[in-house]
C-alpha cells in the first residue's frame, strides 16, 4: 500500500509539473506572437511571470526590449539592476543600463556604465567577446575596440583578438590600425599569412574607394624598404599586387623572392605566371615562365614552366587574328622539341592536345583547297589525339574530352558522320554531367550544319537548362539564331546558306565562306540574319589581317543592332581589336566603358572592366 501511495504522489507531482511546463510553453508562444505584432504591453504581461519564475536570459532580453519599446525606462532600469545583483559577471548588463540612460538623455552617466563594464574585465575571453558584441550591436564600435584592447592587456598577450580588432578597425574606417594588427600578427606568427590574406581580400572587396588599398600599399613598401629580406613582407606584396592586377610589379617582387630564397624553387614566380595567364596578361606570364626555364633542367619548376610557356604562346596565337607563317612554324617547332624532351606522358597531355589543335586549325592557306602539307599535319594532329586515348592509365574523363577534340577534327576534315558517332559515344557515357552536355551541343551543331534545323533546335532548347553557363549560353544563341530565321523564311534558304558559310569558316575555307556571306547580304538587305553575317565577315577579315575592314563591320553591328544578341560580342571584339591590333587605346577604352555601362549582364563585363582599368592606369 505504501509503495502504491508513493507512486501516486510522484505521479501527481509529475502531472503538475507537466501542466506547468505546458502552460509555460503556451504563454511563451503567445508572448512571442504579441511581440512580433508589436503588441508590447500584452507581451509584457506574459513575459513578466515567465521571467520571474525562471530568470531565463531569453525572457530577460525580451522583457527588457518590451519595456524599452513602450518607453517604460524605470521598469527597464529596475529589471537590469536586479539582474546585475544576481548575475554580477554578466557585463553586458552594464551596456543595457547605459543604453537606457542614453535614451533618457543622460549621456555622461551612460558613458560611465560603459566604462565600468570594461574596467571590470578579467581574464575571461568569453566575457570580453560577449561584452564587445553587446557594444557592437548598439553601434558603439569604439567601446567594442576598447573591450578587446583591455582584455588583451589583462592577458598580457598582444596576439589575441587580432582578427576581431582588425575587423572593427576596418568597419570604423581606421585602416592603418587594421593593417597594423595584421602585420603585427605576421611578424610574430608568419604561418597566419593565409588567414590574413583572406581577411584583407574580403575587406578590399567590401570597401569602396581606394583608401584601404593605398594605405596597404604604403605600408608594404615601407616594410620592405626597412626589412628587404623579410620573406613574409615580400609574399604579401606579391599577393597584394596580384589582387590589384599589377602583374608586372608582382613579377618583379616574385623574382626578388626567388633571388633571395632560391631553395623555394621559384614557387612565387610560378604563381604569378599562372594568375597572369588566367587574366590574359600573357607578356608577364611569358616572362615569368622564361625566368624559371632559364634556371635549368634541374630546377623543380622546369617541367611545368616548359609546358606553361608553350601554352601561353598557343593562347596568344589561338585568336581571331592573322598568324604569320613564321610564327606558326616557330611554335610548331618548339612544341615538337618540348615533346621530344619531356615525352608523351600523362603530365604532357595538355601539351599534346594544344599541339594537335595548332597543327589542325592554324595551318590554313588563303585558298580553299588544303595542300598536301596541311593534310599531313591534320593526320599528325589526329595521331596525337589517338596517342592520348590509347595511353595507359589515362582518366576516363580525359579520354572523353580528347574524343570530343577528335570529333571536332573530323568535322574540320569533312568526316561529319564519324564525328557524330564520337560525340554520341561521349554523350552516352556522360549523360548527367557537363561533358555529356558539351557532346550533345556539338551533335546539335552538326544537325544545324546539315540543315536539320528543327531537330537541332529541339536539342539546343534542352541544353539551355545546362548546369554549365557557357554551354547554356552557346545553346541559347544558336537556338535563337535558328528560331528567329525559321520564322522569317519558311523555306530556310537563307539560313541554309548561312549554315554552309558557318561550316566553311570553321573549316578554314575563308574565301568561299566570304562569298556566301556576301551573297546573303546583297540579296537579303532586311533579313534578321544580317547581324550574324556581319559578325562572320568581321571574323574572316581579322583572320586575313584586314583589321580596318573588320573594325568597320563590327561598328555596323554596334550602330544598327545594339539590341540584338551579338551587340556585346561586337563591342568587346572592337575593344580588343583597337587595343591589340590597331593600337588605338583611346577607342579601346571607350568600347570597354560602353560594354560595362550599357551591357552590365554580359559575359564579357568582368574582362572589360579589368582591361578598362588597366588602360586607364596607363594614362
Amino acid at each position: 500500500m505504501k509503495r502504491l501511495f508513493f507512486i501516486g504522489i510522484l505521479f501527481s507531482i509529475f502531472s503538475f509539473q507537466f501542466s506547468i511546463a505546458h502552460a509555460q510553453q503556451g504563454n511563451e508562444q503567445m508572448a512571442s506572437y504579441y511581440y512580433q505584432n508589436h503588441e508590447y504591453d500584452k507581451a509584457i504581461e506574459l513575459y513578466e511571470p515567465l521571467y520571474a519564475r525562471t530568470q531565463n536570459t531569453y525572457y530577460y532580453q525580451m522583457l527588457y526590449t518590451c519595456y524599452v519599446e513602450t518607453q517604460q525606462y524605470k521598469e527597464a532600469e529596475k529589471l537590469v539592476e536586479k539582474r546585475m545583483k544576481r548575475q554580477g559577471r554578466d557585463l553586458t548588463l552594464y551596456v543595457d543600463l547605459g543604453n537606457l540612460l542614453l535614451k533618457r538623455g543622460e549621456r555622461k552617466k551612460a558613458e560611465k556604465q560603459y566604462t565600468a563594464a570594461i574596467d571590470k574585465l578579467g581574464h575571461d575571453s568569453k566575457q570580453a567577446s560577449d561584452l564587445a558584441l553587446a557594444f557592437e550591436n548598439c553601434g558603439r564600435t569604439d567601446y567594442a575596440i576598447n573591450t578587446f584592447l583591455k582584455s588583451r592587456e589583462n592577458m598580457g598577450n598582444e596576439l589575441v583578438y587580432v582578427m576581431e580588432l582588425a575587423t572593427l578597425y576596418g568597419k570604423s574606417g581606421q585602416y592603418d590600425k587594421m593593417t597594423a594588427e595584421y602585420f603585427n600578427l605576421l611578424d610574430k606568427a608568419p604561418g597566419n599569412i593565409g588567414s590574413v590574406q583572406i581577411a584583407l581580400q574580403r575587406a578590399l572587396n567590401e570597401t569602396s574607394g581606394t583608401e584601404l588599398a593605398d594605405g596597404l600599399r604604403r605600408t608594404l613598401v615601407s616594410r620592405i624598404r626597412e626589412h628587404p629580406d623579410n620573406r613574409t613582407n615580400l609574399d604579401m606584396m606579391i599577393w597584394f599586387s596580384l589582387q590589384q592586377k599589377d602583374f608586372d610589379f608582382a613579377l618583379t617582387q616574385a623574382k626578388a623572392v626567388d633571388a633571395r630564397f632560391p631553395d623555394q624553387g621559384g614557387e612565387q614566380v610560378m604563381r604569378v605566371a599562372r594568375i597572369a595567364t588566367n587574366n590574359e596578361a600573357y607578356d608577364v606570364a611569358l616572362a615569368a615562365y622564361r625566368h624559371l626555364i632559364a634556371k635549368g633542367k634541374e630546377s623543380p619548376a622546369y617541367f611545368d614552366s616548359r609546358i606553361g610557356e608553350l601554352e601561353v604562346r598557343y593562347s596568344q596565337m589561338n585568336r581571331n587574328y592573322a598568324v604569320s607563317a613564321k610564327e606558326q612554324a616557330n611554335l610548331e617547332n618548339d612544341y615538337e622539341k618540348a615533346l621530344n624532351e619531356l615525352g608523351k606522358t600523362l603530365q604532357t597531355i595538355p601539351l599534346m592536345r594544344n599541339y594537335a589543335h595548332l597543327l589542325a586549325y592554324n595551318n590554313v592557306t588563303p585558298g580553299d583547297s588544303k595542300s598536301e602539307i596541311q593534310n599531313s599535319k591534320l593526320q599528325k594532329a589526329a595521331d596525337l589525339l589517338y596517342d592520348i586515348i590509347e595511353m595507359p592509365r589515362v582518366p576516363t574523363t580525359m579520354v572523353n574530352e580528347v574524343k570530343l577534340d577528335l570529333g571536332d577534327l573530323l568535322v574540320f576534315s569533312g568526316e561529319v558522320w564519324d564525328a557524330s558517332l564520337l560525340y554520341s559515344q561521349v554523350e552516352k557515357a556522360n549523360r548527367n554531367d557537363v561533358l555529356g552536355a558539351m557532346a550533345k551541343f556539338k551533335n546539335a551543331k552538326l544537325s544545324y550544319y546539315n540543315n536539320d534545323f528543327q531537330w537541332a533546335k529541339t536539342q539546343l532548347d534542352v541544353l539551355r537548362a545546362s548546369t554549365s553557363k557557357l554551354i547554356a549560353n552557346d545553346a541559347m544563341q544558336l537556338s535563337l539564331l535558328i528560331s528567329d530565321n525559321m520564322e522569317e523564311d519558311s523555306t530556310y534558304e537563307t539560313l541554309s546558306y548561312y549554315a554552309a558559310a558557318d561550316l566553311m569558316l570553321y573549316r578554314g575555307n575563308l574565301d568561299s565562306a566570304l562569298s556566301l556571306l556576301n551573297d546573303i547580304e546583297i540579296h537579303n538587305l532586311s533579313h534578321s540574319l544580317l547581324d550574324e553575317v556581319l559578325m562572320q565577315k568581321a571574323r574572316i577579315r581579322m583572320k586575313q589581317a584586314r583589321y580596318n575592314e573588320a573594325d568597320s563591320l563590327l561598328q555596323r553591328i554596334v550602330d544598327h543592332y545594339s539590341e540584338d544578341i551579338l551587340a556585346d560580342d561586337a563591342i568587346f571584339m572592337l575593344a580588343e581589336l583597337n587595343e591589340q591590333q590597331l593600337n588605338n587605346k583611346v577607342r579601346a577604352r571607350e568600347c570597354y566603358e560602353k560594354l560595362i555601362l550599357d551591357y552590365p549582364a554580359s559575359l564579357y563585363t568582368d574582362r572589360a572592366r579589368k582591361r578598362y582599368n588597366a588602360l586607364k592606369a596607363e594614362n
